[in-house]
């Protein structure tokens, strides 16, 4: 009974023999952590799984990620698992920890951050790390470009500054138009739409400097590049833009913003129709690379390299 007595005596919040009980953030249930997390970015989840042993259980959780995940991301990891299906050569036991496999929804999520190639390696998706944007660029070998068999004014030249690897690069033509087209499922959302260039030839393989020289560069600052969006879904419903810029600065990449797109229905195809020309004939052109159309969430800045928004032709 006098440990009883001494017990029931010592001050609120102590135990046995007197000495302090302390509460951490270990003390939280992995339930009321996860509801906290589900309102963090991807990263700041991955940075607060460091604090303790709850923190860690529950940034792993399927309820967390599956959160963070597309809609349709079934869809999307169909196509991931077939690009790594494709890299291991339908070996499955190389397929380890591949879409195909993972069952986790935090590993679904870090895999669909690494780009994943399709339509024979000419296009290729990702969804932002930060922020789980959808992300697309196609290049431009899947796209027609007038006279680009033709060696007198198109070449493909290799180089790293293009995530495909290749760019198309204009000689000289008179009659300048490059259409493209992809039938995809878009996860809902708002999107802008830019072709990506640049003035002068990019940097080669096999030297980190400039190939060549810039003397191709004419003929732009005559007319601006008329440039065209189009939209529809399998209800007919169409929707269209055209927009226009002088191409400039030689030396950079630049994004030029063609228009923006919206999807409303991630289980339905949408179809999208890009163009860029400059059809007057009256001048030689060149000295343009054409690298890819590059399809981003749709935000006001923040891009990682120059972006120009063209004006709108009403």
């Amino acid at each position: 009974m006098g440990v009883g007595a001494s017990t029931l005596g010592a001050p609120e919040g102590c135990g046995r023999g007197w000495g302090p009980r302390h509460t951490s953030l270990g003390d939280m249930p992995e339930s009321c952590v996860a509801a906290v997390l589900l309102y963090l970015d991807p990263a700041e989840i991955c940075q607060v799984a460091c604090l303790n042993r709850a923190f860690r259980g529950a940034a792993s959780a399927d309820c967390i990620w599956a959160a963070k995940l597309p809609a349709n991301h079934r869809y999307l990891a169909a196509l991931a698992a077939a690009a790594d299906d494709d890299d291991c050569g339908y070996d499955g036991a190389a397929a380890e920890g591949s879409c195909s496999t993972a069952a986790i929804k935090k590993e679904l999520y870090a895999r669909l951050c690494r780009p994943t190639p399709f339509d024979g390696g000419t296009k290729e998706f990702w969804i932002e790390k930060n922020k789980g944007g959808f992300c697309m660029s196609i290049s431009s070998k899947a796209m027609s470009i007038t006279g680009r068999n033709d060696r007198r004014y198109w070449s493909d030249l290799s180089t790293e500054e293009s995530r495909f690897h290749s760019v198309a690069y204009l000689r000289q033509i008179w009659w300048l138009e490059v259409d493209g087209e992809i039938d995809f499922c878009f996860p809902a959302g708002s999107y802008s739409l830019f072709f990506r260039l640049h003035l002068g030839r990019p940097r080669t393989r096999r030297a980190r400097r400039r190939g060549g020289s810039d003397n191709d560069i004419h003929g732009w600052d005559i007319r601006p590049a008329r440039f065209r969006l189009s939209t529809s879904d399998h209800q007919q419903h169409t929707t269209a833009s055209e927009a226009h810029a002088r191409l400039a600065s030689p030396g950079r990449w630049v994004l030029y913003h063609v228009g923006d797109f919206a999807v409303s229905s991630p289980d339905e195809v949408t179809e999208l129709r890009f163009s860029m020309m400059q059809i007057d004939c009256t001048h030689t052109k060149g000295g343009l690379c054409v690298d890819s159309v590059c399809i981003y969430p749709k935000r006001h800045g923040g891009y990682e390299e120059d972006c120009v928004f063209c004006q709108k032709i009403l």
